[in-house]
């Protein structure tokens, strides 16, 4: 038997026991239904997710995630760039502050923002202090945009770092002396060398942000539900499995095509097709 075979097994059992097994569950109960004679096989948990109410939530799902993703990208490509700059002197210091709140547990960091923002918080207690406006996006789709951005960007970050680190220099020297300007130099060289990283980072933003439920509890309040709590509450307050499994489904599937969307536009970009 070879070794790295007999070794692979552990990985595989693991898999098998944590990730394979909960897939065929969702599975089994997604399309199901309970009845009183049992269960049978029913499309009817998706049907019923075709309601107006349940397209509503998945649409701001959607919406709040791609906001936050593109504010996370916009913020966080330029100090990628930054942060890949080799003459940049404080470069360690500064990748140690952006992963420091990462090694904090997620609850914390959004518990912190909620002491931060509610009414008499930290932020508006400085605010009193000099005679400004008090702000008041506690409990709005504000609050759940930056807890988003907050939790999320250095998930954008890091990607884009990595890949920009390992650019060589050489190529931006040569596109300046054929008479480059910076912007074209970040337009022709740079930013098609670091799209995989821009789309690891897309990836990794979009795909908590769709499903997440703890930010949009406690920063949002309740007001606004997402589809991550309408998962949560069918199978922790409403016990309904069968309607959960189907919906967490749906989201698999959203997530698998935008993935697959987005590794074909890296593909082309990769490619050179549009430029």
């Amino acid at each position: 038997m070879n070794r790295k075979s007999f070794m692979a097994y552990p990985y595989a059992l693991w898999m098998f026991l944590f990730i394979i097994v909960p897939i065929l569950l969702v599975l089994y109960y997604g399309f199901t239904i309970e009845t009183s004679a049992g269960s049978g096989f029913s499309l009817q948990n998706f049907a019923r997710f075709l309601e107006p109410v349940y397209l509503v939530v998945l649409l701001r799902s959607l919406a709040l995630a791609a906001l936050s993703t593109i504010i996370c990208l916009l913020l966080g490509y330029p100090l990628a760039m930054i942060l890949a700059d080799k003459d940049f002197e404080r470069r360690n210091i500064m990748l140690l502050l952006l992963m420091v709140p990462m090694w904090m547990n997620f609850l914390l960091r959004t518990y912190a923002w909620l002491t931060l923002l509610e009414k008499k918080g930290i932020i508006n207690s400085i605010l009193t202090s000099l005679n400004l406006h008090n702000i008041n996006i506690i409990y709005t789709t504000k609050a759940v945009v930056l807890g988003m951005v907050y939790n999320f960007l250095p998930f954008m970050v890091l990607p884009i770092y990595t890949v920009l680190s390992k650019i060589d220099r050489s190529v931006i020297e040569a596109a300046e002396d054929l008479g480059a300007d910076s912007i074209t130099t970040f337009k022709k060289v740079i930013f098609p060398l670091s799209l995989p990283g821009v789309v690891s980072g897309i990836t990794m933003v979009f795909m908590p942000a769709v499903t997440t439920f703890i930010i949009s509890r406690l920063l949002g309040g309740g007001h606004y539900k997402l589809i991550g709590n309408l998962i949560e509450q069918q199978f922790l307050s409403v016990y309904d499995w069968n309607f959960g499994s189907a919906i967490s489904i749906i989201m698999m599937i959203v997530i698998l095509i935008s993935m697959a969307i987005l590794s074909k536009y890296e593909d082309v970009k990769e490619g050179g097709g549009l430029f």
